[in-house]
């Protein structure tokens, strides 16, 4: 018997082993209805069937064996939606292929009278159709998962906004001079850094989440001096680091048409990092030069060398270096996102960024910024 018929003459009495084995799926499937269970499957199934004895040259089934024919559309596609939406694990999910495939062909085997080149033809469609009905899944799954993962930041960033103004203010007053004692004033002093890291961070998640939910980076480009802007953002690094010395220095002329608010979280966060990897005896220092189109700046940290391999990677999202043990006592101001915020607003302005390291020169991060951003 043709495998294709099988599928469709048997399908409820594949669908029941599909039913008992969805059941063993604990803890997700513990309160799910039974049709929540079944859910695609029989979809699936008949997307199987079809694509068992249609037509297929030799160079579609090269791409489908490279995952270049992947759907979104199909049922196998919605079934791993819903699945990661149910709590599934991605193990969870592919054990459900798994257990299909050795379902039918146990079911199937004991109708075939002998092997022949269509039985073989047969199995090997078949299992094909499976992984890429698997295949199909697990993109969709995983997707889902990034999407849930990123909405979540975006919630979490925006909601504790509220919470960690009201400590900045209440670390601001206790700051005071007069206001209590020298613990107090301590004390203030403390809770001012530590909300200024968590806005730090706070702001860098949003970001993030902003791009990989499909918004765009808002840029308003206006007249400003990056002086000033330098001044802003090393204040804010200062209130982090108030251990770490940093010094400025700028030659030329720092006007231009730049986003200020952006360009001020761009030099806060390098400067952030750079006085995170820095070696204890070293200043960061920021040196700026001004051209006759664009500015180039340098934010320079003397700490344990970058390796050459991890330079190629720093500016991705969610990449951390590891801490020297003379650093580890310090606070880490970091998710791992900085650098990448830095580098899409850098990108933003019409710029370049690029970073190197070694033991002679330090850690270098390079700005170059156009005075006027032509897109």
């Amino acid at each position: 018997m043709k495998l294709s018929r099988f599928i469709t003459e048997h399908m409820e009495e594949i669908l029941n082993e599909w039913d008992a084995f969805a059941q063993t799926l604990l803890p997700a499937a513990e309160d799910m209805s039974s049709r929540a269970l079944r859910d695609h499957a029989r979809q699936i199934l008949q997307e199987l069937a079809v694509d068992i004895d249609s037509e297929q040259s030799a160079l579609e089934q090269a791409e489908k064996s490279k995952g270049m024919d992947i759907s979104e559309d199909s049922a196998a596609a919605t079934h791993g939606e819903l699945r990661q939406l149910s709590g599934f694990s991605l193990l969870q999910l592919t054990s459900e292929y798994r257990a299909l495939r050795a379902t039918v062909l146990r079911l199937w085997l004991p109708h075939v009278t002998q092997i022949t080149e269509i039985t073989t033809r047969d199995m090997v469609r078949f299992n094909e159709a499976i992984d890429q009905g698997l295949a199909e899944s697990v993109v969709t799954y995983s997707e889902s998962t990034v999407r849930t993962r990123d909405t979540f930041l975006a919630i979490l960033g925006h909601d504790l906004r509220s919470p960690l103004a009201a400590m900045a203010m209440a670390g601001h007053y206790l700051a005071l001079p007069g206001v209590g004692t020298e613990a107090t004033l301590r004390v203030g002093s403390r809770v001012k850094r530590s909300a200024a890291t968590m806005t730090a961070m706070v702001n860098d998640m949003l970001e993030y989440a902003r791009g990989q939910l499909g918004g765009e980076m808002p840029i308003t480009f206006e007249q400003a001096d990056l002086q000033d802007i330098f001044q802003a953002s090393l204040h804010d690094a200062r209130a982090v680091h108030p251990e770490c010395p940093f010094e400025l220095s700028t030659t030329g002329d720092m006007s231009g048409s730049f986003d200020s608010v952006r360009l001020q979280q761009v030099f806060t966060n390098l400067l952030n990092n750079a006085a995170q990897y820095r070696g204890k005896e070293h200043p960061v220092t920021i040196l700026a030069e001004g051209k006759t189109e664009s500015v180039t700046i340098q934010i320079k940290n003397f700490g344990p060398a970058i390796p050459p391999e991890s330079l190629q990677t720093i500016f991705q999202p969610l990449v951390q270096l590891s801490v020297e043990e003379e650093q580890a006592g310090r606070p880490s101001t970091s998710l791992g996102l900085g650098l990448f915020i830095a580098r899409e607003i850098t990108l933003a302005h019409g710029g370049t960024i690029s970073a190197t390291s070694d033991e002679t020169n330090g850690t270098v991060m390079t700005l170059e910024l156009p005075r006027v951003f032509a897109p």
